[in-house]
C-alpha cells in the first residue's frame, strides 16, 4: 500500500478513535481553519484546505480532514498533510479520491483536525491541537 493512503487511513482511523477519548489542547493560539470552498474533480477527487498555527510538539504533527454529505454520520476521509509546530500560521492542503457517486457539488460538512502521534511507550498516544468543523460548498473543478 502506498504511503499516503496508508497515512491518511491511519490518521482517519486515530481522529474517529479518539474523538470522544482524546485531549484537546486548551491553547487559544493553536488554531485549524477550512476554507469556505473544497474543489471536486470529476473522478471523485476532492481538495480541501485552509490554515493552522499550533506551538510546540514533541511527535509528528498531521492535519487530516474528513467530509460528509447528506448522512452526518458518513465521513469520507480526505487525505492527510505534514504540519509544523513552530507557532507560525501556515497553509494546509489535503487531497482525497471517493467514490465519484458519493459527492456532489453543493453543500458539505468538513472536520479537520490538527492531530499529534505523542509518543508514549510502544504505541503513539493521539493528542488533538485543534478540531475546526464547518459547512463548505464543493464546486465542481
Amino acid at each position: 500500500m502506498p504511503v499516503r493512503p496508508a497515512l491518511a487511513a491511519a490518521l482517519g482511523a486515530a481522529a474517529l478513535l479518539c474523538t470522544a477519548v482524546g485531549p484537546v489542547a486548551a491553547d487559544n493560539s493553536e488554531t485549524v481553519t477550512v476554507d469556505p470552498t473544497g474543489k471536486l474533480a470529476s473522478d471523485g477527487t476532492v481538495t480541501l484546505s485552509g490554515t493552522y498555527r499550533c506551538t510546540a510538539g514533541t511527535g509528528p504533527v498531521f492535519v487530516s480532514s474528513s467530509v460528509s454529505q447528506g448522512d452526518p454520520h458518513v465521513h469520507n476521509g480526505i487525505g492527510g498533510s505534514d504540519a509544523q509546530c513552530d507557532g507560525a500560521k501556515h497553509t494546509w492542503q489535503n487531497s482525497g479520491k471517493v467514490d465519484d457517486e458519493t459527492l456532489k457539488a453543493g453543500s458539505a460538512h468538513v472536520q479537520a483536525t490538527l492531530l499529534e502521534l505523542r509518543p508514549s511507550g510502544i504505541v503513539p498516544l493521539p493528542f488533538f491541537h485543534a478540531v475546526k468543523e464547518q459547512d463548505v460548498k464543493l464546486v465542481k473543478k
